[in-house]
């Protein structure tokens, strides 16, 4: 018996995707039997911040990215807090979980309706049951989701206007806590605008209450869910439909290891590999560079053998694991993640699923933090830092654990490390050639004879969410 031939094909640049994204794939057979992810794109935040005051950071760091800059926010300032051993405020806490939550939040609905839905859309699936709907609901340019959803969300980002003065790139958040404190009638705005996005989301997304959703436990209550009302009632249930249909509950399916920081005070941190739980312990991280285009963990090295990407490692104990929505529920034990995860490994139907069921469960505990705010007690406290020190900022963006690892001397940012939720789910081989977790999510894809844009490729790339311009620095 001979072996199969194989076809290389490399798809990028992708649209809807932050930052820049190649993918090699080779295909055996009609499957990817080997893929390589590319971030062709260097920033170096990492030098930036080298030699700058460590306040620096509160105003360079949320420029990693436009679309997560309250969690690049967020980190550095636990980061420095670490440092200057402070302690924030309750209002302080409340204040900065609801900023961050406000962005997750907008990030897990623009991600659904802005850069994986529309691939349903496309012509490639005419003649599908489902597609007229997915045509109506989310074709690009016209969608009638977009058209309700991104006005609704404009008006959800309010909250930061209130609690941090802009998005994005606020100054609002620092080591002590938050500058801007409320008043009772802000307090009242707040929870006006979050009623407003929670009717939103009931009609358009969930065509049914949040907190009916959010209690969704087994695989076979959300079969039995989806079933419950015609297949477009609700653009969440359309999804599962076409999930079905399709067999995203098969493709796609990760390293079964997952990571969280922790978020909120609603989920723990911690690590699951193959069904076994681990502590979570930040001095385990490593950034393997073997395959990336750099001498030292900070200094590039553009003509390195044997590199293909921009993006290091990210090890857990030398461990691939996979971060995000999945990942943040499977470690909090949440029935359902381990009810997906244990039929299928995690796949993209269970990422996608796990961002909308996270979103109903974000906004209501949001409501409950704006009720526990006490207007005229302290938001912020002084937080002077010492000339050295070490401090490590550890928070979860919507697309899963995001690090900011500071060390500061003579009162100088000696070295400063970030490792985000793309580096994780995206990055290349390590020293011993274990790929990355989307790099092992893509083998096996079918790939359809003449396809150079496989939309299975695009669905498993989608639904990590890439945002390459936080992964390189």
């Amino acid at each position: 018996m001979t072996a199969a031939a194989t076809n290389r094909l490399i798809v990028g640049p992708f649209n809807r995707v932050e930052g820049d994204l190649e993918v090699t794939l080779d295909i055996a057979d009609g499957v990817v039997r080997d893929a390589r992810v590319t971030a062709p794109m260097y920033r170096g935040f990492e030098r930036i911040l080298a030699g700058r005051a460590p306040e620096d950071a509160l105003a360079i760091a949320p420029r990693i990215c436009g679309i997560c800059s309250v969690s690049q926010s967020v980190a550095a300032a636990r980061a420095l807090a670490q440092v200057a051993e402070v302690e924030v405020p309750e209002n302080g806490v409340l204040a900065a979980d609801l900023v961050l939550a406000t962005e997750n939040a907008a990030d897990h609905l623009t991600h659904f309706i802005l850069f994986f839905m529309p691939d349903f859309a496309r012509p490639a699936y005419a003649g599908r049951w489902w597609f007229d709907a997915a045509r109506r609901r989310f074709a690009a340019s016209h969608g009638e989701a977009p058209s309700i959803l991104v006005p609704a969300r404009a008006r959800f980002l309010h909250v930061m206007g209130i609690l941090a003065g802009k998005w994005p790139h606020s100054l609002a958040l620092q080591p002590g806590g938050t500058t801007k404190s409320i008043d009772p009638g802000e307090r009242v705005r707040l929870l006006s605008i979050l009623a407003e996005f929670r009717e939103t989301l009931e009609h358009v997304v969930f065509a049914d209450t949040l907190e009916n959703v959010a209690v969704i436990g087994t695989v076979a209550a959300l079969d039995a869910w989806a079933e419950s009302r015609p297949f477009d009632h609700g653009d969440f249930r359309l999804f599962l439909h076409i999930a079905r249909d399709l067999g995203l509950d098969r493709l796609g399916r990760g390293p079964n290891a997952f990571l969280s920081h922790g978020s909120f005070g609603l989920w723990p941190a911690g690590a699951m590999v193959d069904g076994t739980p681990l502590a979570f312990d930040p001095a385990q991280v490593a950034e393997d560079i073997s395959h990336a285009w750099m001498e030292t963990a900070s200094i590039p090295d553009a003509d390195k053998q044997d590199a293909y990407s921009w993006c290091k490692a990210p090890r857990l104990g030398n461990r691939v694991v996979e971060v995000g929505a999945l990942a943040r529920q499977v470690i909090a034990a949440d029935p359902l993640a381990r009810d997906l995860v244990a039929a299928s490994g995690g796949t993209v139907r269970d990422r996608v699923v796990m961002r909308l069921v996270e979103l109903a469960r974000l906004v209501p505990a949001m409501e409950n933090w704006v009720r526990a705010l006490k207007p005229g007690a302290p938001f912020c406290v002084e937080s002077p830092l010492p000339l050295r020190g070490t401090g490590i900022g550890l928070t979860e963006a919507a697309r899963g654990a995001l690090g900011h690892w500071l060390e500061v001397e003579s009162g100088i940012i000696r070295s400063y490390q970030i490792v985000a939720p793309t580096t994780w789910n995206f990055s290349p081989r390590d020293a011993a050639g274990v790929p990355g977790p989307l790099e092992q999510a893509l083998a096996g894809t079918p790939i359809t004879p003449g396809e150079t844009t496989p939309l299975a490729v695009q669905h498993v790339v989608r639904s990590f969410d890439p945002c390459m311009a936080c992964t390189v620095h």
